[in-house]
């Protein structure tokens, strides 16, 4: 036999193979750790992506918003006197045509404020035009909105006719 402080051959084998199985669950745990984690990552990444490209589409809606009601400023102006100007109705403008493409769906309200002077014999009207996109309800994570204001200004030199020079 084996004197008492030495071990058996096939006992030894025994405990070394039991730390491998032990190495190996351990590394099985750490791995599927990772993966979890790295899943976690990815779907967030995913999500803030999504949300930025609804961010920028809606940028473009309300942008859209702007020049659309630009163009119903503009076309006031540059075709009646100057004195019955385009007047800027309380609230929302109504009557934007409805988005397509990949701004389907988007809810854009138009609104503008017009103040006008008289400088000498210079007719001038600034208008000031916010437009608000959004999409989705409000307390979901899947909400975005957008806000635009910009200002559009006339000047007309004279009685203010529209074929007459501009300032």
């Amino acid at each position: 036999m084996y004197p008492k402080n030495q071990i058996s051959p096939s006992l030894n084998q025994q405990r070394v193979g039991g730390f491998s199985l032990v190495t190996a669950i351990f590394l099985l745990v750490i791995l599927a750790a990772l993966g979890v984690f790295m899943l976690s990552v990815y779907s967030t990444q995913r999500a803030s992506v999504n949300m930025d490209i609804r961010g920028a589409r809606a940028y473009q809606a309300a942008k859209a918003g702007i020049e659309w009601a630009t163009l119903q400023v503009l076309a006031s102006e540059n075709g009646v006197l100057v004195a019955s100007s385009f007047v800027c109705p309380a609230g929302n403008m109504a009557g934007m045509p409805a988005l397509a493409g990949a701004l389907q769906g988007f809810n854009v309200t138009t609104s503008c404020v017009l103040t006008s002077r008289q400088e000498n014999a210079n007719f001038i009207r600034v208008y000031q035009i916010t437009a608000v996109s959004s999409i989705g309800a409000f307390p979901s994570q899947d909400y975005v909105e957008r806000n635009i204001s910009a200002s559009v200004f006339t000047c007309r030199v004279g009685t203010g006719v529209a074929g007459e020079p501009r300032c």
